[in-house]
């Protein structure tokens, strides 16, 4: 059956995930703001949940269509086929968002796309109620500008929770904008790779998995994993076929902290994501950074001094890591800030900027390429 997909992505990775899209042979591919649109057969919903690296999770269309009215978001609703997806005791909660649209009220638009979808399962089952016991079938909407569209929620959490980091630090960076980073730096292993700022250890784990071609959500669970109108030997074959791709090697990937807690922590999540044995962390200060290669790949995310003390103290820690750089050839530098004034507190103008979304933080993230 070939279906319609959905991927949101935070602002400004619609890109990368396209690309990332067309190389799992998904069809008709097309970027939007914060999503990206595909199509393709039903083995997609566990090959893209298992190895999207930059998206924020897959969801199944279930359709779309204008709507103005409640009755017409009833009837746009109870149209589209839910019992091929939705057991007759499988529990289907609503939950969405509207945008510039007549239907403002969230809560009210949940209750008419439940009772929508009560309806036409009641036809369909020959019920009048549905006990909700079995899995979870989360239904999601979106109403942009009176349009709305509906899915289903394959991922369950969010990919960007891949199960190695239950534990973080302060102001964690998500990892799909880690990979994200890795991946704008260009590195897939074979040069030396660096984060002098590791905090929990999530860039230079997402750069091991990124060498090693590994899926990042290998380690965990997925809501569609449970569902019974989808074949699960399909999940078997597509974990098969993802660890099939994975490549062995040896990898320069170093993480340091000039917090002792934070290098523990890092280890421990890098032990659970099974890349200890390919990343070294250690204790260190970022502004005495030395460390000498033929080629090498910096990426990081220090912090970004929101408030006045802490701002001065993120110029100073710039400014150190720029003279730092300056001191030790041949790092490439990808890195990513909020701070307006970067550039001029590191110490010289970046050769390329990308706008980039910390959760709701707008940074840039600052590429030096010598």
């Amino acid at each position: 059956m070939n279906n319609r997909y959905c991927v949101p992505c935070l602002f400004g990775l619609e890109g990368l995930v396209a690309d990332e899209l067309r190389r799992m042979d998904c069809g008709q591919v097309r970027a939007e703001n914060g999503r990206v649109l595909f199509s393709g057969e039903e083995a997609l919903i566990p090959r893209v949940n298992l190895r999207l690296r930059c998206g924020e999770r897959l969801l199944l269309e279930l359709g779309s269509f204008p709507a103005e009215s409640f009755d017409a978001l009833f009837e746009g609703t109870r149209a589209l086929p839910w019992e091929n997806w939705i057991p007759k005791d499988a529990a289907f909660p609503v939950t969405g968002y509207s945008l510039n649209s007549k239907l403002f009220s969230v809560s009210d638009c949940q209750k008419i796309i439940k009772k929508a979808v009560v309806e036409r399962l009641k036809a369909r089952y020959g019920l009048q109620w549905f006990p909700e016991t079995g899995e979870t079938v989360q239904i999601r909407f979106s109403i942009l500008k009176d349009q709305v569209s509906l899915f289903l929620d394959t991922s369950g959490e969010g990919l960007h929770k891949r199960g190695y980091r239950p534990a973080h630090n302060a102001a964690p960076l998500r990892e799909t904008l880690a990979a994200a980073m890795v991946l704008l730096s260009r590195y897939r292993g074979r040069d030396d790779f660096a984060d002098p700022f590791c905090g929990s250890g999530t860039i230079p784990i997402e750069a091991a998995l990124i060498a090693k071609n590994r899926a990042p959500g290998l380690n965990r669970h997925f809501a569609a994993m449970d569902w019974r109108t989808l074949d699960g030997g399909l999940w078997r074959r597509e974990r098969e076929t993802a660890q099939a791709l994975e490549y062995h090697g040896e990898y320069r990937i170093f993480g340091s902290d000039i917090d002792p807690k934070a290098v523990e922590l890092s280890r421990k999540n890098a032990e659970r994501a099974g890349v200890l044995d390919c990343v070294r962390l250690e204790v260190a200060d970022a502004m005495a950074f030395s460390r000498q290669t033929q080629r090498g790949v910096l990426v990081t995310n220090p912090p970004y001094g929101e408030r006045i003390l802490d701002r001065d103290e993120a110029e100073a820690l710039y400014r150190g890591l720029g003279q730092a750089l300056e001191r030790t050839p041949n790092w490439q530098l990808y890195l990513l800030s909020s701070h307006t004034e970067f550039e001029r507190c590191f110490g010289r103008p970046a050769d390329k900027k990308r706008k980039l979304y910390n959760g709701m933080i707008k940074c840039d993230l600052f590429m030096y390429y010598k």
